[in-house]
């Protein structure tokens, strides 16, 4: 069987990494870079040995589409790509809202065509490797903070916080019965755009468990970490050294002399056992949706969850 010929639509900075692990890829074969401006169009393009095009009509010669466009552009886009029928993967979020996301879902599942959201840190090999012992979670706390990035134009929630109420919701196991949100604004170009610069979020699960999510673009340091307690062990994951920390508790007394306390805890640092690049596993992923060895019907039903959560976070905070 032939690679499948995949259309890039979005030459900017998310594009060209997808376009360079697109072009070293096996299991596909980058034919066409379609982005408005010709002259980033055609570095990206002549880089990876596809033709240009500033727009497209009827995808001819293309099995797939990958969308890196900016999000605003996410919902005409991704629908033009399903109305012709040809599978797409779009970078995170879906679309700029939750309604519009839910109707492109819809959209995919009446037409059965494999649909998927580039949720990337599912992809993280922590995260991958987590996910192959992690139990019955009672409580998630994540952090994701970065520095201001001002070609951001939207606000944290659907471009940072989502990462982490996505990984919370699948390390749950289940969507959230209820999401609060606070936000703040503070950067001038922010409170101009009424773009969030900190989300701070809790999602409460049917089973019980909570998990409480810290979002911010206006961090002095990067900081991606999520902790996953369970009844006997927290299990700490650093998403940016991609490292896994498990803490038992053992014991604890007071010290003999009386000036403080013995506590004795077990720690354990697994061994990751994936090195892929994350956007390099989340494509062929995607590659086992469009040849059939992956669950497209699963792909699609994972992607709102963490769109909702976003929304009724919104929502909340507004309120």
């Amino acid at each position: 069987m032939s690679n499948p010929r995949i259309a890039l639509i979005g030459a900017g900075k998310m594009g060209s990494l997808h376009a360079r692990v697109l072009a070293q890829s096996p299991l596909a074969d980058l034919t066409l870079v379609v982005d408005p401006s010709e002259e980033q169009g055609r570095a990206v393009s002549e880089r990876c040995g596809a033709e240009w095009a500033p727009d497209f009509t009827d995808l001819a010669g293309v099995d797939a589409a990958v969308i890196a466009a900016a999000t605003p552009a996410h919902y005409e886009l991704t629908g033009r790509v399903l109305d012709l029928g040809k599978p797409v993967l779009v970078e995170k979020p879906l679309a700029a809202s939750y309604e519009q996301s839910l109707d492109l879902v819809e959209r995919a599942a009446r037409a059965d065509v494999p649909l998927m959201c580039g949720l990337l840190e599912r992809f993280n090999p922590a995260v991958r490797t987590a996910r192959e012992f992690v139990g019955s979670v009672w409580q998630v706390t994540g952090m994701r903070h970065s520095p201001f990035v001002s070609r951001i134009p939207t606000g944290v929630g659907t471009d940072l916080l989502i990462h982490d109420l996505d990984l919370a919701i699948g390390f749950v196991g289940s969507a959230p019965v209820h999401t609060c949100a606070e936000f703040g604004y503070f950067h001038p170009v922010s409170i101009e755009n009424r773009a969030e610069d900190s989300a701070d979020a809790i999602m409460r699960f049917e089973s019980g468990s909570v998990a409480t999510i810290s979002a911010s673009r206006i961090s002095q340091r990067k900081i991606r970490q999520l902790s996953l307690l369970e009844a006997e062990r927290l299990i700490e994951i650093d998403l940016l050294r991609r490292d896994i920390t498990i803490y038992r508790h053992v014991d604890e007394d007071l010290a003999p002399d009386g000036g403080g306390y013995h506590q004795q805890t077990i720690i354990e640092i697994p061994t990751v056992r994936y090195g892929e690049e994350p956007l390099v596993a989340q494509f062929a992923h995607f590659v086992g949706l469009l040849d059939g060895t992956g669950d497209v019907v699963a792909e699609r039903a994972s992607i709102l969850p963490a769109h909702r959560a976003v929304h009724d976070a919104t929502v909340s905070a507004v309120n």
